[in-house]
């Protein structure tokens, strides 16, 4: 991919995460119903009760973000294994082999940052919709499972010196690990939850909730792909580095 065009990337993700912001806090409205006002709540605490569920759009926007980075890893890892396989005494396909493993561990990177986003926006809802910041819900202990899954993976990469080694079993843990992420997607369609089924199950009410937050997701995922990208670049460097020294 050329400069200028990593350049864009960067500067359409950030047009897009201003607009979107500025949009939700403006524009936008509630995008879930709150249910029942409270008794003995004031029209301040009411409206703030409400606004509090406007995080919605960030959360479902970053932890989708975090999926679409997951998966981007696991078909990159899949790809590392294809590709090393047949690279024995092949300095190209060593070199395709490189830099898929590359992407697998920049794609990582990038959706654990995502994963603990989305943990922390969802606990901040969970305060304001239940009135506590953690609940063993079914949604969110997936989502913490696959967030210690992938760190595992960053720890394990950081453990193993040798490239060759470490790169073959990053791929490895990458594609099983991988099946923690459709498990947390489904979870609350599998078993019953205290978390909303928005997609599918209508947990979003309004024609008008639509567009900020498409807005937010087109936003978060242009994020996620130009900081994978600027964390390959620097891979690429960083191996450069150990080769020259």
């Amino acid at each position: 991919m050329t400069v200028s065009l990593k350049k864009f990337l960067m500067f359409l993700s950030l047009v897009l995460v201003m607009y979107a912001n500025i949009m939700v806090f403006t524009i936008a409205p509630v995008p879930v119903n709150p249910g029942e006002r409270g008794e003995f709540m004031t029209d301040q605490q009411w409206h703030d009760y409400q606004s509090s569920f406007k995080i919605f759009y960030f959360h479902l926007p970053i932890a989708m973000t975090a999926y679409i980075a997951f998966a981007i890893m696991f078909l990159s890892s899949v790809m590392y294994l294809r590709t090393s396989g047949r690279a024995v005494h092949d300095l190209q396909k060593q070199f395709k082999a490189q830099l898929w493993d590359f992407r697998a561990y920049s794609a990582a990177e990038v959706g654990v940052l995502f994963a603990a986003l989305t943990l922390i926006s969802g606990s901040i809802w969970a305060r304001s919709a239940w009135g506590v910041y953690w609940l063993w819900d079914v949604r969110l202990t997936t989502s913490l499972v696959v967030f210690l899954v992938y760190l595992s993976y960053l720890v394990l990469r950081q453990a193993i010196e040798e490239p060759e080694k470490r790169a073959r079993l990053s791929a490895v843990f990458g594609v099983v690990g991988f099946m923690g992420v459709p498990l947390s997607f489904l979870s609350i369609r599998l078993w019953r939850a205290h978390h909303p089924l928005v997609i599918g199950g209508g947990g979003i009410h309004g024609t008008d909730v639509i567009f900020p937050l498409l807005l937010n997701i087109a936003a978060y995922v242009t994020l996620a792909v130009t900081l994978i990208l600027i964390r390959i670049d620097n891979e690429k460097l960083k191996d450069r580095a150990e080769q020259i020294l």
